[in-house]
């Protein structure tokens, strides 16, 4: 679903790997469909207890092939073919490119049509593109550093909503935030707020870069599930840190319209020290 968007948008030095970036997504949407909610797909479980199918490793090498031919200089890191580390500068070039094949391999595995194909593009430490596509919805997302951010071709922007009293909370399951430790931290934020929903995965951050919501988080993740998004959210004029309020630190995520951001870190960390 490669729909249109204005060139003139983009900055002159990204708009090819923004149109890569958005071949890629189209790549994967024509693996991982054709065998989403197929009753013979094939799933194995990793080391760390986690699901992998079938679909989540031929769509990143699939991005991978291609990524050989039109990026031979660019390093790759995956999800499920490493292929880096999650340290700026990693590839000689400077540039990278992040993958998550299927955000939300479980969802995928119980026919729930939220998960994401996640594609980043870093340079210089920096995430400079990123696209989320979620073919089932259908929706996609992308933005470029400069350029602004996107949704199935329309410009978006976060909401201008300034009170946590009247923002909306998306958040991820509940045995993520208890496992984390964090479980009285992300209620009590949940508490200060207008309404809670339990989404989780990339479109908890596409629904604040979209202004649908004003917050959202995951207390324990990897780069590749939050380098596409956070770009994403950040062109659409919010903020995106980790837990602790840092920049580009990928440990965890959290994000918000920039309005509450300060206030809703401030009750997360108030509820962590009780």
């Amino acid at each position: 679903m490669n729909k249109g968007y204005d060139r003139r948008a983009v900055p002159p030095d990204l708009q090819d790997d923004l149109r890569l970036a958005l071949e890629l997504a189209d790549i994967a949407d024509a693996i991982t469909m054709p065998r989403f909610l197929a009753a013979d797909l094939q799933i194995e479980t990793k080391p760390d207890l986690t699901p992998v199918t079938e679909s989540d490793k031929a769509a990143e090498l699939a991005i991978r092939e291609r990524l050989k031919v039109a990026r031979p200089g660019d390093a790759v890191i995956g999800e499920e073919f490493g292929g880096g580390d999650d340290d700026p500068g990693g590839a000689a070039t400077g540039r990278e490119w992040i993958i998550d094949p299927i955000d939300g391999t479980k969802s995928y595995v119980r026919g729930m049509p939220t998960w994401a194909t996640l594609i980043a593009l870093r340079v210089d430490g920096e995430i400079a593109v990123g696209v989320v596509a979620m073919p089932a919805l259908p929706r996609r997302w992308w933005a470029s550093r400069g350029g602004g951010a996107f949704a199935d071709g329309r410009p978006m922007h976060v909401s201008e909503i300034t009170s946590l009293a009247d923002s909306q909370m998306a958040w991820s399951g509940i045995e993520d935030w208890e496992a984390a430790g964090r479980l009285d931290a992300i209620l009590a934020l949940g508490r200060a707020c207008w309404r809670t929903r339990g989404i989780g995965d990339a479109w908890q951050y596409m629904l604040v870069a979209e202004g649908a919501a004003e917050i959202a988080g995951d207390p324990a993740v990897k780069i590749w599930d939050l380098a596409a998004v956070s770009v994403i959210v950040e062109e659409a004029g919010g903020e995106f840190t980790n837990l602790a309020g840092q920049r580009g630190v990928w440990s965890s995520g959290f994000a918000t319209n920039g309005l509450v951001h300060d206030q809703a870190l401030a009750i997360l960390s108030g509820a962590d020290r009780s």
